[in-house]
């Protein structure tokens, strides 16, 4: 595997109502090996374009940027259809990028949602579709860059103790729905 992938963020959005317009908290559960080392937040625009943005700012803000080795989100989009520019986010930070789902995304649906009913839908349809289809790999489907799929299988192998999942995503979801509902949900 070339390189250990010890120190992880995951990233999960936190709820919110479907009627709900406006900021969503994000949650960054940072992880070395198997540990919760830290908690990171920040908000992103209900089906906005400001992802990237915050996913950048608050791990460059944090004092666990140096010693990360990657980045895990749940999915390729947050607080709706905010779409997350991948390859924006690895080449800021300069550290592979992996989104996870746990089953594959119907891509005709949302490929229609974003073109007719949301803001700035064509971009964000072209970042979804410039990082090609989701790969089958650890029990769960991923887009990724900056990674080998090797890599990727290893990393999410080890970190998936409790389900399919990472620990990074699940463990931030629970943080996230916690803090947004009051209580946390098992399932991220």
């Amino acid at each position: 595997m070339g390189k250990r992938w010890s120190h992880v963020i995951g990233f999960d959005d936190g709820a919110f109502e479907r009627k709900h317009r406006g900021d969503v908290l994000l949650v960054g559960a940072v992880f070395a090996d198997l540990r919760l080392e830290g908690v990171l937040a920040g908000k992103v625009r209900r089906d906005g374009r400001n992802a990237a943005d915050t996913i950048v700012r608050v791990i460059q803000r944090s004092r666990f940027v140096s010693h990360l080795h990657a980045v895990l989100l749940q999915g390729v989009a947050v607080a709706g259809f905010n779409v997350v520019d991948l390859d924006r986010v690895h080449s800021e930070l300069a550290l592979p990028v992996i989104a996870v789902a746990r089953k594959l995304p119907n891509y005709t649906a949302i490929r229609r949602a974003l073109l007719e009913q949301v803001s700035g839908g064509r971009r964000k349809w072209q970042l979804i579709e410039r990082l090609g289809p989701m790969e089958p790999v650890a029990s769960v489907y991923v887009q990724r860059v900056g990674i080998g799929l090797r890599d990727v299988e290893n990393l999410l192998t080890r970190l998936a103790v409790h389900g399919s999942l990472p620990e990074p995503i699940r463990v931030a979801h629970l943080i996230a729905s916690g803090i947004t509902t009051g209580e946390s949900r098992h399932r991220a």
